[in-house]
């Protein structure tokens, strides 16, 4: 009886760890029925759709293409350990064990969460010929791939901090 007493006890604490997991990263997209940091199906939805359910500064960045300030977004600066998901869907991109220090002024990582988490494009946009890195989940924008990163990959995503969600480890 009394294992059954403990074993009770484990399983609501798990449940309700669980519970707060899915609210602190659904917190901010009660409205995006598309948000899910499980479900890595690829989207199938519309500007219009998109519109209609991102703030507006995500969607220039995402669907449009627009860049945030340099030096001026939420995570450029931030060193603390958790997962990077696209803030757009709840994609996973990148665990901040990828992330280094870089002058550029945008938060940079040197890969990816997994090799199937975003997408490249060619980008031949203001007189220049760039890589743009997209989330493979919902096809938005999350800015752009350089060759002059650290080792071991020697690639800098640098990406733009509106565009990203947080969620730090417990």
């Amino acid at each position: 009886m009394k294992s059954l007493y403990i074993l009770t006890g484990i399983l609501l604490l798990f449940i309700s760890y669980s519970i707060s997991q899915n609210f602190q990263i659904k917190k901010g997209h009660e409205h995006n029925p598309y948000y899910s940091n499980t479900d890595t199906t690829r989207l199938n939805v519309t500007n219009a759709q998109w519109k209609k359910i991102l703030s507006p500064d995500l969607y220039a960045v995402a669907r449009e293409q627009a860049t945030e300030e340099a030096f001026t977004g939420k995570y450029w600066k931030q060193d603390t350990k958790g997962t990077y998901y696209c803030a757009v869907c709840g994609n996973a991109l990148f665990k901040s064990d990828a992330k280094f220090a870089s002058t550029c002024g945008w938060p940079s990582f040197f890969e990816a969460i997994r090799k199937n988490s975003v997408i490249y494009r060619d980008d031949n946009s203001y007189d220049m010929h760039r890589t743009e890195v997209i989330c493979a989940r919902c096809g938005s924008h999350l800015g752009h791939i350089f060759d002059d990163g650290p080792p071991p990959t020697h690639k800098r995503f640098c990406m733009n901090s509106i565009a990203l969600d947080f969620v730090p480890l417990k």
